[in-house]
């Protein structure tokens, strides 16, 4: 009879403790922020990286619902109309348009939602809308500077790169989405950064692939078709672009015997340091995701609390009290191993 006893107030006590834990559970979920990240598109590499960072930094600390624009500005406004909807505690927009993100600061500024861009540089015009506004991103114009010097450096290093003998570098160029900060600074700073080391050049084509790789390799193809051998050295914009200029370059012969191509991106996606080992891709500029992302959740989380986010809180250094910039670094065939 006492066994009995025992027994059923054990299972009681198991079954108090069950519910108990459960409630506990279910409450600290509930009492979770949510934040809502809105990605301009998913199938780019780069944002699937930023993305992949932003889950990881809020495991334990916010409820996440990263939604797909589909590189259509209507689709991100209305994503930005459901979140608001929801009632979420902050928002992160990577804008299809960064021109659009104006819009965007108004809906949110008037529902009381601080938002944090990122990737896609709002005009300061727009950041000065608001002051639960931010941006995180990268100095894009070091990154133009850091994938010139790949080529500057081997130019110098490597007397049959100039095919032809006469001392200009012939090149062609593959830039990112018109419009896109990041696409004009590259270009730009690639240029001034070529310049500053004395090369001569001559560009023999450039076109925009829209840092997609099959839409590079195809642009690529063209290039070869028009100009062969005359090509000297491939810049592009990203690296999904560089790696679909190589798959066209492989396909002309390039990359067997002593027929090489330079070939430079930005990013250092894993497939890009996969083609570093292979030695087809000659280098590529850390643009962190990682970092990226995790300063992305990091401001939209001490906002989500009603706090104003600071070095000390996000664990990033704060420009202007708005903007987080996170800095490109060079790699290499030297390098690449200690960012695999």
């Amino acid at each position: 009879m006492m066994s009995r006893m025992i027994k059923r107030i054990v299972a009681g006590a198991c079954l108090l403790f069950v519910l108990v834990t459960g409630l506990y559970a279910g409450g600290r979920k509930e009492s979770m922020p949510e934040i809502g990240v809105a990605a301009y598109k998913f199938d780019d590499t780069f944002i699937t990286g930023v993305r992949a960072a932003i889950t990881t930094a809020s495991q334990g600390k916010a409820m996440v619902d990263i939604v797909d624009s589909q590189n259509l500005q209507v689709n991100q406004n209305g994503k930005v109309d459901q979140f608001i909807a929801k009632g979420i505690k902050a928002m992160a927009v990577n804008p299809v348009d960064r021109t659009a993100a104006g819009v965007i600061i108004e809906k949110a500024k008037k529902a009381g939602i601080p938002v944090v861009f990122f990737n896609r540089e709002p005009l300061a015009e727009d950041m000065a809308k608001w002051d639960k506004v931010y941006y995180v991103g990268a100095k894009a114009e070091q990154s133009g500077i850091m994938s010139a010097q790949i080529i500057a450096d081997y130019w110098k290093t490597h007397p049959e790169a100039d095919k032809n003998g006469d001392g200009i570098l012939q090149y062609v160029m593959l830039r990112g989405e018109p419009g896109h900060q990041d696409t004009d600074l590259r270009v730009e700073y690639t240029m001034k950064c070529l310049a500053d080391n004395n090369i001569r050049i001559e560009k023999l084509a450039e076109d925009t692939a829209l840092w997609d790789r099959v839409r590079g390799q195809e642009k690529m193809i063209g290039f070869i078709a028009a100009h062969g051998d005359a090509i000297e050295a491939v810049f592009a914009n990203n690296d999904d672009m560089a790696l679909g200029a190589i798959e066209a370059l492989k396909s002309a012969g390039y990359f067997r015997g002593d027929r090489y191509m330079p070939v430079v991106g930005v990013d250092a996606t894993a497939p890009a340091l996969q083609a570093l080992e292979e030695g087809t891709l000659l280098g590529t500029v850390l643009n962190d995701a990682v970092n990226q992302g995790t300063a992305v959740f990091n401001i939209a989380y001490e906002l989500s609390q009603g706090r104003i986010p600071t070095e000390e809180s996000i664990g990033y250094p704060l420009t202007d009290g708005q903007y987080v910039w996170i800095p490109y670094q060079l790699i290499t065939r030297e390098t690449y191993r200690q960012f695999k």
